[in-house]
């Protein structure tokens, strides 16, 4: 791939200060001055039934009957996440004394397990145990968490008023979260907080959507409008936002706009996915970032105005869990990410992704988080914005990019080298990376040949 002169020269040394960085131990960043951080970890799916046995078809529930591959105290790539992983995921971000100003965590705790094994009882106490392992490790750190379409039961169906799940859950997060926020969580499982920093002129809102709403799955909401009344009330903290010159970090657990490994699919339904588009559109100027989890890799999205001008960055995050089904080629590494953001408006500046090396924490019977990569460095690009990233996007459809062949080995965790994504596969990646509205991500398949 060519690239001219001081974008060469800028890539050469962001991947041999990323080379340097990896080598480095422990890697954590050092932020400048005026820079901020948080953390975002997503789908822990802890299992509780996860133990070794010489039986390998009774390891875990979540392999649903299949042989385990190769179970350790870590975990398994058949399986959900045993405790120990979830508490050294954990406890790599505590020990590397990162300054963070919050965290968000954005959902999924119980296991893919049949419906039968859990329980509305199980579920809430599993969503408990999660909360109170992340209050234990940081007791005064402001958390952002979202639900996700697991965090139910029976999982996806997540309704449009009050529960027995959304009171139990409002509960556990009182420690977080304004008696506002909690009110409104109540009734459909969404909420808004303020976060007031000392090293930031303005506040930032977030806004926790409960996208599992609008999941295909989620037989409660079909044929419904504008379920809970989501839609309206987004539209008016959006709007307040706007007239108060306030800046909007959105989480959410199910993303927005096409899925990267199967064409033609959104995560969520169509109509709603159009509704959103729409939105986040009109309100781009506020909204600084966006941050989901749900599909358990780890990919970008920048959101396109009408005029193909991008206008918003959207994150999804790795899960901690490593599961996968039988019959996928490939899964993903566990994985937790920082991001780092600008102090004075909020935009974004970079993010370093950590993961485990499962296999080799297995093999030693010891937890070696490491740097995976960081944004900027991998990619070669100024910053986090919606600008950068489209830049980003174009590098990457380059026919026979290595920096898609790098961006295919992030997406997967660097959960195996020798797996390739080409021809179709590359075609739906870089398509959902930068359309997310129907009519432009149908065109982008359409042109796919270019790609190749």
């Amino acid at each position: 791939m060519e690239l001219r002169g001081g974008r060469a020269a800028r890539l050469a040394l962001g991947l041999a200060l990323l080379c340097s960085a990896l080598e480095a131990a422990p890697a954590v960043p050092q932020p400048r001055s005026a820079v901020g951080q948080f953390w975002h970890v997503s789908d822990l799916h802890l299992d509780p039934t996860y133990h070794i046995t010489p039986d390998r078809t009774k390891v875990c529930s979540s392999s649903k009957g299949a042989n385990a591959s190769n179970p350790g105290p870590f975990g398994d790539f058949l399986c959900d996440s045993p405790y120990q992983l979830i508490l050294s995921a954990f406890a790599f971000m505590k020990d590397s004394k990162q300054q963070v100003s919050f965290m968000i965590w954005t959902g999924d705790s119980p296991p893919h397990v049949p419906v039968k094994e859990l329980s509305t009882k199980l579920v809430i106490s599993i969503i408990g145990n999660m909360s109170s392992t992340i209050r234990n490790f940081f007791p005064d750190l402001q958390v952002f968490p979202a639900l996700g379409n697991h965090d139910y039961w029976p999982q996806d169906q997540l309704p449009v008023t009050t529960s027995e799940v959304y009171n139990a859950v409002g509960d556990f997060w009182k420690p977080w979260l304004t008696d506002e926020a909690i009110n409104t969580f109540r009734k459909g499982g969404f909420y808004t907080q303020l976060f007031e920093s000392s090293d930031s002129s303005q506040p930032l809102r977030i806004i926790s959507l409960n996208t599992n709403l609008y999941y295909s799955p989620n037989s409660v909401t079909v044929n419904i409008t504008d379920p809970a009344n989501q839609f309206a009330w987004l539209e008016g903290i959006l709007e307040t936002s706007s007239q108060k010159k306030e800046k909007v970090y959105i989480i959410g657990h199910v993303p927005i706009g096409y899925l990267p490994y199967a064409r033609n699919t959104t995560a969520i339904r169509e109509y709603y996915n159009e509704r959103l588009v729409k939105i986040f559109r009109k309100y781009s100027s506020v909204i600084a970032g966006q941050f989901f989890g749900h599909t358990h890799r780890d990919s970008i999205m920048v959101l396109l105005d009408e005029e193909e001008k991008p206008v918003n960055s959207l994150f999804v995050a790795p899960a901690v869990t490593p599961v996968k089904n039988v019959w996928q080629m490939e899964s993903n590494n566990p994985g937790v990410r920082l991001y780092q953001y600008d102090l004075l408006d909020y935009s974004l500046l970079d993010l370093w992704q950590f993961y485990l090396d499962l296999r080799d924490a297995n093999k030693k019977n010891e937890s070696n988080w490491k740097l995976e990569y960081i944004l900027t460095k991998a990619y070669g690009i100024e910053d986090l914005k919606p600008e950068s990233l489209y830049e980003m996007a174009k590098q990457l459809s380059v026919p026979h990019s290595t920096l898609f062949e790098q961006y295919y080995s992030n997406f997967i965790v660097s959960y195996d080298k020798t797996i390739v994504c080409e021809e179709g596969c590359k075609t739906c990646q870089i398509c959902a990376i930068q359309y997310l509205d129907y009519s432009s991500y149908t065109d982008c398949i359409n042109r796919e040949a270019t790609w190749r």
